[in-house]
């Protein structure tokens, strides 16, 4: 359905690690050491440490951006962060619905979908997570299950760049686990993904980069992205260490 693969994206997801010191020194030494690349990266980093990251990443030519957003602009929320703080300290991207804030959150697909609407809203690039857990996968409901998600976590989002949606599938039972679904699996998934980005968004569903997460190294990377609808990776454990990122960057070379 596509003329020609989008950008490559490698997102890297720390989750919660790394302190704000660790995380301007890995910053640094990515500035040091990043090879030249057509791979775009993104390090979404605990909120506390992003002005820190932004100072290394510097004409580095690597993005940077948060783990999740508030829905809401402004107001009496707190402990929550707003699209327009992240803007502030110049990050480009944010992670909406990941499996574990929906899980251990609470995040419904409404919720989801109003954090996607304020990301852009502010001028940022929502990742929008979706994926099955291990019962839906094993019962074969796992497409029809992740499309529904996919189409309620994007009510009444809308854009007008489409490189500034990215959608990840991540499957929950491939997260954390050492499993990995195969190439095939991510790509069966992604093109489902593509084809109701099509049907929601006629003129843009193929500019609109498709990730798979769960499990992701440098010895895998290559191969998950195979696929014509994969347009990258979501990346959790692999992305603490710089070697493995560098590794990875290598591998997609």
């Amino acid at each position: 359905m596509t003329a020609s693969k989008p950008r490559a994206l490698l997102a890297l997801n720390w989750k919660m690690n790394k302190t704000p010191s660790e995380a301007g020194a890995w910053a640094k030494s990515l500035q040091e050491e990043m090879p030249p690349t057509d791979v775009e990266l993104a390090i979404l980093a605990p909120a506390v440490a992003l002005p820190l990251v932004a100072a290394e990443l510097y004409g580095s030519g690597a993005a940077f951006g948060a783990q999740d957003v508030s829905a809401h602009a402004s107001g009496a929320y707190t402990g929550e962060i707003s699209a327009a703080m992240l803007a502030d300290v110049g990050a480009t991207y944010v992670i909406v619905g990941h499996s574990e804030r929906r899980e251990y959150h609470g995040e419904t697909d409404e919720v989801v979908a109003a954090k996607a609407r304020a990301a852009l809203t502010a001028g940022l690039r929502p990742i929008v997570c979706v994926g099955e857990r291990l019962p839906e996968r094993e019962a074969g409901r796992h497409v029809t299950y992740t499309l529904d998600q996919l189409r309620a976590s994007l009510t009444g989002v809308s854009f007008t760049d489409p490189t500034t949606l990215v959608i990840a599938y991540e499957p929950v039972w491939a997260i954390g686990t050492g499993r990995t679904a195969t190439s095939a699996d991510a790509e069966e998934m992604a093109a489902a993904i593509r084809g109701v980005l099509a049907e929601l968004y006629p003129d843009a569903a193929g500019s609109v980069r498709v990730l798979y997460g769960g499990s992701v190294k440098p010895d895998n990377v290559r191969e998950i992205m195979d696929g014509p609808n994969v347009n990258g990776a979501l990346v959790g454990g692999a992305s603490l260490q710089l070697g493995s990122v560098l590794g990875m960057l290598a591998a997609l070379a």
